[in-house]
């Protein structure tokens, strides 16, 4: 039995790929990266840190890696494999799309088995993305063996996967801490083929609709006003800030906003929801997961994009009836963050000091700044300067 891994970063490295390995299951991580590709091939191993629970660390050994450039490779490993996984990051999935319509291609020709792509994105719809760029791509030839015998369904990574120490680096470049989180759920309802026999961690889910939208706007939006929040008060790690009083209010409000709209889009009790925001915070809180804010909040314009996980979860809750007062605190948040180091941070403060607020709001949020969620995070602005938040 054998997988493809597109994608050699930490999720692919530190739960797709560790999963496998402990299940016994060889596979193949197919990397953008030509760098990491060439330390893959030659270490052949890596490290995976359990937080917590050191006694649960492993080495992953006989790791290989394609390249990019390697083509006809990829399309023959895709055509020979069982399943197929990516973690590619979601604005990347458009770059393996050819990839994938090649090997599919190709499978139809000299192994016309079933086979699944299992996306394992922190992304919206992110098997809907890879199924329509493969459907526009594929040959003729090749599309009624694609429509009748490709699955392509989406997992909810819930393991976090964090930069290690330096010191830790120095021994093992590849090393990943991770999370001491083992379930790997997701949607059954889209395969077409059996997943790998064995594979540990694995939870189908057959009622779906709405689980990854579930966990973005719960986890990511809590996640987002943790960070934001926490670098305009000081903190360098989320799990200090996740302790803080201020932003513990916050984060109820937040909550209870995204569990009150999500509810009434999936039509699942608010008391079921409203559980499953209490381990969103018990994983913000672990201090077991030695984890950066300036990590977390990296990329700050692509995080207060329209979908993301905070002007996304306040559009969500107006659109469900309810008023993102919390939410839109977290976005007025954000707007500050400031990180000299991140060139999108930098552009971010360049705009704030440049255009202002509004300027933000229609560039970056694409909301209207006189429109009911732009008056609203003013107001919030108005607000954390009261507090002694921003100057």
């Amino acid at each position: 039995m054998s997988c493809v891994i597109f994608g050699a970063g930490k999720i692919a490295r530190g739960f797709v790929g560790h999963l496998l390995y402990l299940s016994g299951i060889e596979f193949t991580f197919v990397e953008k990266v030509d760098a990491l590709v060439d330390l893959i091939n030659e270490r052949g191993a890596y490290t995976v840190n359990i937080l917590g629970a050191p006694e649960k660390n492993t080495v992953v050994k006989g790791a290989r890696a394609l390249k990019f450039s390697r083509g006809e490779e990829i399309s023959r490993a895709i055509a020979a494999a069982d399943c197929i996984f990516n973690a590619v990051g979601g604005k990347n999935l458009g770059e393996i799309v050819p990839f994938l319509t090649r090997g599919i291609e190709l499978r139809a020709q000299i192994n016309p088995k079933p086979l699944n792509i299992v996306t394992c994105e922190n992304w919206k719809l992110p098997a809907d993305i890879l199924r329509k760029g493969i459907s526009e791509a594929i040959s003729e030839e090749s599309r009624a063996f694609f429509e009748a015998n490709v699955g392509i369904t989406e997992a909810v990574i819930m393991r976090s996967a964090i930069e290690a120490t330096p010191d830790l680096l120095e021994k093992d470049p590849l090393i990943v801490n991770v999370q001491d989180f083992w379930e790997f759920p997701y949607d059954a309802s889209r395969l077409k083929a059996p997943m790998p026999e064995g594979m540990i961690g694995q939870k189908p889910i057959y009622e779906f609709t709405g689980f990854l939208e579930r966990k973005f706007y719960t986890y990511n939006a809590a996640n987002g006003t943790t960070s934001f929040v926490g670098a305009l008060l000081g903190y360098r790690y989320i799990a200090d800030a996740a302790h803080d009083e201020r932003i513990l209010k916050l984060l109820d409000g937040v909550y209870r906003e995204t569990a009150t709209a999500l509810s009434k889009k999936h039509n699942f009790p608010f008391e079921e929801q409203w559980a499953f925001t209490r381990t969103s915070l018990n994983k913000l809180r672990d201090r077991n997961i030695v984890d950066y804010i300036e990590r977390n909040a990296r990329d700050p314009m692509r995080k207060l994009g329209p979908d993301d996980r905070l002007v996304g979860s306040a559009r969500l809750c107006l659109e469900y009836g309810v008023k993102p007062e919390n939410l839109a605190v977290a976005i007025a948040c954000a707007m500050h963050y400031e990180e000299p180091t991140d060139e999108f941070a930098v552009k971010l403060a360049a705009l704030r000091r440049d255009e202002g607020y509004e300027a933000i709001m229609e560039k970056v949020c694409h909301i209207d700044p006189n429109g009911e969620l732009g008056q609203l995070v003013k107001e919030k602005l108005a607000q954390i300067k009261e507090w002694g938040w921003i100057q």
